[in-house]
């Protein structure tokens, strides 16, 4: 069973663009199911490659390897099938009974599907810190590094959220993006992989877990204000919760790597690069690694700047036209009272205009 409907009478030529639109969910479902064929046997390579990577212990943990990038390019398949899913059933049917502009209808369907993706991964991400016990214990952020052993909650989270941002980069092309769009969108795409996969692979998994949990919600209630401001433009009370909980978590978020990276591990006992055990506890790496964070939350707090002041802008501008048409129209009732006044006082039936005719 196909997983969009076809609402489009003229079928499109096998293997064109627009086929491959229409129909990318029931190619990408295909695909999947190779993967899902080749785990039941064990001799095949879909199953030597897709997996988990083991280390024995007491508790079964795992550890990253190249084994990953097969796993995650299946969930990124996944993630492909869900966004048609969401899409089709749940945003498609909320465009059509809202009947928004193209505008509108972009970034509602961009707002639509970032809140269940946010919405997701906070409440998983937050339910691993929970069970880590992160929270309560802070010192464990950088305490016993490198962290090379992950639960597997703690890993499965980290190769969803890499295949999650992996499918963004076919999905520009298969909701047709503006090309205006396609850097904007690139940008924060690459911003995700980068420091994910970094935090992954450098072993900064607890402090990389934290600071997702925290940036995903902050997102999150921008996302639903958004979709709260479409459905009715007078509801922007989320979006000034959010500017206030933005710059909280720039700040947390930069105490947190300050703390984590620039005094926890530069005082580690285990110091020193080993690839091998996954060691990479050294200057070079403790300095690039706060230079990105700190680039990253610049760059977030310039565009969050430019954004606030667009919006007074457009505020100012908007109570400018209010306070203009105000008067106009007063005046416009004054003059239709003096003309009414005019008549009454002058007209042919008045005492005075009886006697002006008379003489």
């Amino acid at each position: 069973m196909g997983i969009r409907k076809k609402t489009n009478n003229k079928n499109p030529p096998v293997l064109s663009h627009e086929f491959v639109i229409q129909n990318h969910a029931d190619i990408v479902s295909c695909v999947a199911m190779v993967f899902l064929l080749g785990l039941m046997f064990e001799v095949s390579p879909v199953h030597m490659l897709n997996g988990f990577q083991l280390w024995e212990t007491a508790v079964n943990h795992f550890h990253h390897g190249i084994k990953d990038l097969a796993t995650t390019f299946f969930y990124m398949l996944v993630a492909i099938i869900m966004h048609a899913i969401i899409q089709e059933y749940v945003l498609d049917k909320i465009n059509r009974k809202k009947h928004f502009s193209k505008t509108k209808h972009s970034k509602f369907n961009e707002s639509g599907q970032l809140s269940a993706f946010y919405l997701f991964s906070f409440g998983w991400g937050a339910s691993i810190l929970l069970s880590e016990k992160l929270l309560s214990n802070p010192v464990t952020l950088w305490e016993g590094y490198p962290h090379t052993l992950m639960s597997f909650q703690m890993k499965f989270y980290f190769i969803c959220q890499l295949g999650y941002w992996l499918h963004a980069l076919p999905e520009l092309y298969f909701q047709k993006t503006k090309k205006e769009d396609i850097p904007r969108q690139l940008v924060y795409i690459f911003l995700y992989l980068v420091h994910i996969a970094g935090a992954y692979i450098l072993n900064l998994n607890r402090l990389g877990l934290v600071l997702l949990v925290l940036h995903y919600f902050v997102e999150l209630l921008f996302h639903v204000s958004r979709l709260l401001y479409f459905s009715n433009e007078k509801r922007q009370t989320g979006f000034t919760i959010w500017a206030v909980l933005f710059v909280l978590g720039r700040l947390l978020t930069l105490s947190l790597s300050v703390l984590t990276v620039g005094f926890g591990l530069a005082t580690s006992e285990n110091q020193g690069f080993d690839l091998a055990a996954g060691n990479f506890n050294v200057i070079f790496v403790r300095i690039t690694v706060l230079a990105a964070i700190c680039l990253t939350q610049a760059f977030m707090m310039w565009k969050f700047i430019n954004f606030q002041l667009r919006r007074w802008r457009e505020h100012a501008q908007t109570q400018t036209l209010k306070k203009k048409q105000v008067p106009s129209k007063s005046k416009s009732k004054k003059d239709k009272a003096n003309g009414v006044n005019g008549v009454n006082s002058h007209g042919a039936d008045s005492p005075r205009a009886r006697k002006e005719k008379s003489s």
